[in-house]
């Protein structure tokens, strides 16, 4: 029966609705990514203060009713990730991350381990702006996919099973490719293979360096991915 829901969340996005509400669209750790409007939110004597600002971490009462978007009762703030606003590099990494989550996880099916993740990059990239690379970027995703059940195949070729010369990625196939099973692939150098494993299996604050060659074609291996399993894309990685 639709009643209170008491959830930490992570503000994805914030859009102005009407003349003084927002919509917000919130990652939880139970409910995927939710809905919700703050009603008042932009009056300057509104009972939430600034604690509903995108990236935040907060602790909210959710009045779920019959519409779509669930109501904001309560909202207490775990951490407001402020510093963010700091760094334009941390401020765009910490956009991109959300945006990422939001599109390869918008339905309300529960993945805590998504919610954690995001956390650790919001708060990596406020402690410490300078992690805000093109490489922190792609190692945050291949984490998605993981967790997504879409982490490419990279032990082996994805057609043969073939653990020699590969040489490709084929996102049809969703993984490396050998030579004999190379069509419809593209070359994937063997530093952008090694940074997509090391990726995986590091934790990102340990997101390991590449020359910007090799990140671009992981950036293609991963794009090509979420485009054939997923259906459908991510913004660059790599701010413009």
């Amino acid at each position: 029966m639709p009643g209170p829901l008491k959830t930490e969340a992570v503000v994805l996005r914030s859009i102005r609705y009407g003349e003084a509400d927002r919509i917000l669209h919130l990652y939880t750790p139970m409910r995927g990514r939710v809905g919700a409007i703050a009603k008042g939110v932009r009056r300057a004597k509104s009972r939430f203060g600034g604690r509903l600002e995108p990236f935040s971490h907060v602790a909210l009462v959710l009045h779920e009713g019959r519409s779509d978007l669930m109501t904001v009762t309560a909202a207490d703030t775990l951490r407001s990730h402020a510093g963010l606003r700091e760094s334009g590099a941390a401020l765009d990494g910490a956009a991109r991350a959300c945006d990422a989550v939001s599109r390869l996880f918008e339905t309300a099916d529960p993945h805590p381990e998504v919610f954690h993740l995001l956390g650790k990059e919001l708060a990596l990239l406020e402690d410490d702006p300078s992690r805000a690379t093109h490489a922190n970027q792609l190692a945050f995703r291949l984490k998605l996919l993981l967790a997504a059940g879409l982490a490419p195949q990279l032990a082996a070729c994805a057609t043969c099973g073939e653990r020699e010369h590969l040489q490709g990625f084929s996102g049809a196939a969703g993984g490396v490719v050998c030579a004999a099973c190379e069509a419809s692939s593209f070359p994937l150098g063997e530093e952008a293979h090694s940074f997509m494993v090391d990726a995986i299996g590091r934790p990102l604050a340990d997101t390991p360096e590449a020359s910007e060659r090799a990140l671009r074609q992981a950036e293609r291996a991963i794009g090509e991915t979420v485009e054939h399993h997923a259906h459908l894309r991510f913004r660059s990685a790599l701010a413009s």
